[in-house]
């Protein structure tokens, strides 16, 4: 049987924040919204870079600083 290639799934375990203590859901989506986020912002902060490298540093560390961490928190499975 040939196997497609699914979604990533991300695991987090150790949590506290669910019976099982392990998330894959919101790790997932979080990845999923990085991403998203990294492909517009990415970018846009090296242009900034150029000109403004504190503010281009900013934009350009703002999926992994706050995108991911609260997508990732706000789903607790």
């Amino acid at each position: 049987m040939a196997r497609g290639i699914g979604i990533p799934r991300c695991v987090q375990c150790g949590t506290r924040s669910n019976p099982c203590r392990c998330k894959v859901v919101g790790p997932t989506l979080g990845f999923l919204a990085f991403a998203a986020a990294a492909i517009v912002e990415w970018p846009v902060g090296a242009l900034v870079y150029c000109f403004k490298h504190v503010k281009g540093r900013r934009i350009m560390a703002h999926p992994a600083a706050v995108v991911y961490p609260r997508v990732t928190n706000a789903i607790p499975i």
